[in-house]
């Protein structure tokens, strides 16, 4: 979940790259979306930078992480901020299971303390970046090898083996 908010600004090592959470409408619907929320919420103009400061601050801990690179004290205490605040509560209702202070600043908390568990616990030496030239997603290894190249072997992992496979064609053509 902590990895997939940064993946909000698609197409990042491109030229041109597409924020997909412009409006706060926006940030509502990936909410949904990453199951952090089950219906859509109405945020605000300044939760919608604060999710986006958030975002960016998880893409950079979590590049420093997968590059072996020391973590900035400046998004770390972004996190940190973040991740210290009360998670939504699971509660039990007529009806089944609801969580008591799920607004939007909750969810942005539930997303930041996943992000320190996940780049501070087991799997941090598994965070990995897509090898594709131009993709720069970035994904937990969890391959038993943990020799896993691409954010999906449908996507950037079929684009290289398909290239690879005409370069090799190419060559064997001269």
């Amino acid at each position: 979940m902590s990895l997939d908010l940064p993946a909000t600004l698609a197409g990042r090592l491109k030229d041109a790259s597409q924020e997909l959470l412009q409006t706060p409408k926006d940030l509502g619907r990936w909410l949904v979306a990453a199951g952090l929320a089950a219906q859509v919420q109405e945020p605000t103009a300044e939760e919608l930078a604060q999710a986006r400061e958030l975002r960016e601050a998880l893409h950079r801990l979590a590049l420093a992480r997968a590059r072996g690179e020391n973590f900035s004290a400046r998004d770390r205490s972004i996190l940190n901020r973040w991740a210290a605040e009360p998670p939504p509560a699971p509660q039990l209702g007529p009806r089944g299971l609801f969580w008591a202070g799920a607004d939007i600043r909750g969810l942005l908390v539930t997303v930041a303390r996943d992000g320190a568990e996940l780049l501070g616990g087991e799997l941090a030496e598994r965070v990995r970046t897509c090898e594709q030239r131009d993709c720069g997603l970035l994904f937990v290894d969890t391959s038993r090898s943990g020799l896993r190249r691409w954010c999906s072997m449908s996507g950037c992992g079929n684009k290289a083996k398909v290239a690879e496979f005409r370069r090799r064609q190419r060559q064997e053509a001269r």
